[in-house]
């Protein structure tokens, strides 16, 4: 770090870098001080750019990790601008997927887009951020800008990103609409003016790709946050609607502190850096107290408590946390149950039977219909409920006495 640099600068961005696991480029924490410091000097609000495109109507866990980076600067006086990618979810980021995504209509981002703004605002403070939609600058490209844009990539670049890279190769066709991709969401840099820009890791050709058209405009470079990606509840694959592994934002406050409850004990840290406003020390405290012998669980319950107040407020996740003991630990869950290894999702009344809870099928329906089995603590009354590989580490219940952990 340059030690010419104000101490307060640095202590600012090493505590970004350190409570985040994200990658700041370039020149990593030495780059957002440099930025902190410009920006005091000059009286100036640093504009930090995030682009969602609104490709379904909900939001998950997953979307707040770089939320809660936005939120970081909004604390700090700076200016998220929040770009509803109303264009470019008709395009389709091609980032991170072996198979093109299907383009969306305009009415279906429309669609979309109506509570994505009700969602992000459990994160940050809408009255402080600047909103916009990359539809009206993206629209009005003429065909003769958009091919001058396209100067600024060559095939052989694009060949190099990893997706398309092996797409090629595995003889998987690739479209030219996602080659232009890229070309827009940096576009979108220039038109903002974005000091910084943040993104998952998967969008690193995307935001670097910023950096170039900036700089062909004679723009200063932003600076590049790239975000690791939440692990599902799984604990193996991304978060994701596809997976089924994901607390929605949408869910109830007590479905919140329950699937909190569920995720492995070895991402309970992961967890609080990227989807929690916890400082760096108290995080690295917990860690300490686990290693000391401390039950994962003890902590794990803070990381729920912490994630319904951020969601709703600091009584409901009170009121969740007392639900959540009197549903688990006054039923008596053993501390120890049978476990089950889910290995292909399966309607729920063959994980019942095949894991020796019931001794039919007939008997597991008869038993949902009864209101006597539950997942989660939440009553089941499908018996065709399929079982996926997001309700991995959670506990099905039949009455008081029969428990089986999906592993």
């Amino acid at each position: 770090m340059d030690k010419s640099l104000p101490q307060k600068y640095i202590d600012q961005a090493e505590e970004f870098v350190s409570s985040t696991e994200a990658l700041f480029l370039p020149n990593g924490a030495l780059g957002l001080a440099e930025l902190f410091h410009k920006a005091d000097k000059e009286k100036k609000t640093l504009r930090v750019k995030l682009g969602i495109d609104p490709t379904t109507s909900d939001l998950h866990l997953g979307h707040t990790v770089c939320l809660q980076m936005l939120k970081k600067f909004q604390d700090l006086g700076h200016k998220p601008v929040l770009i509803i990618g109303g264009f470019t979810a008709t395009v389709g980021d091609p980032s991170g997927r072996n198979e093109a995504r299907p383009p969306l209509s305009i009415e279906e981002v429309k669609n979309n887009s109506k509570t994505y703004l009700n969602q992000i605002s459990k994160i940050l403070d809408l009255e402080k951020v600047e909103i916009l939609n990359n539809y009206d600058w993206l629209n009005d490209l003429r065909t003769a800008d958009l091919i001058k844009l396209a100067h600024l990539v060559t095939i052989n670049q694009l060949v190099g990103k990893e997706a398309f890279g092996s797409r090629i190769e595995n003889g998987q066709p690739l479209y030219l609409h996602e080659v232009l991709y890229p070309i827009l969401q940096g576009y979108d840099s220039v038109y903002i003016k974005a000091d910084i820009e943040v993104g998952g890791i998967d969008q690193t050709f995307n935001v670097l790709f910023g950096r170039h058209m900036q700089k062909h405009f004679k723009q200063d470079e932003q600076l590049v946050i790239l975000l690791p990606l939440l692990i599902g509840l799984d604990g193996t694959k991304k978060m994701s609607k596809t997976f089924n592994n994901l607390i929605s934002l949408k869910d109830s406050p007590d479905e919140v502190f329950g699937k909190a409850m569920s995720i492995p004990d070895e991402l309970i840290i992961h967890y609080f850096k990227l989807v929690t406003n916890e400082q760096i020390k108290q995080i690295l405290s917990y860690e300490e107290d686990m290693k000391n012998g401390k039950n994962p669980r003890d902590v794990k319950m803070v990381l729920a408590h912490r994630l319904v107040k951020q969601l709703y407020d600091e009584n409901t996740a009170i009121k969740s946390e007392e639900n959540f003991i009197k549903q688990f630990r006054k039923n008596e869950i053993p501390e120890k149950v049978d476990e089950y290894i889910l290995k292909e999702p399966l309607k729920i009344i063959d994980l019942m039977y095949l894991s020796k809870m019931v001794s039919s099928k007939a008997e597991a329906k008869r038993l949902i219909q009864g209101g006597g089995v539950k997942l989660r603590s939440n009553t089941i009354d499908n018996p065709n409920l399929l079982i996926t590989m997001g309700d991995k580490n959670s506990v099905l219940q039949i009455g008081k006495r029969k428990f089986v952990k999906i592993i």
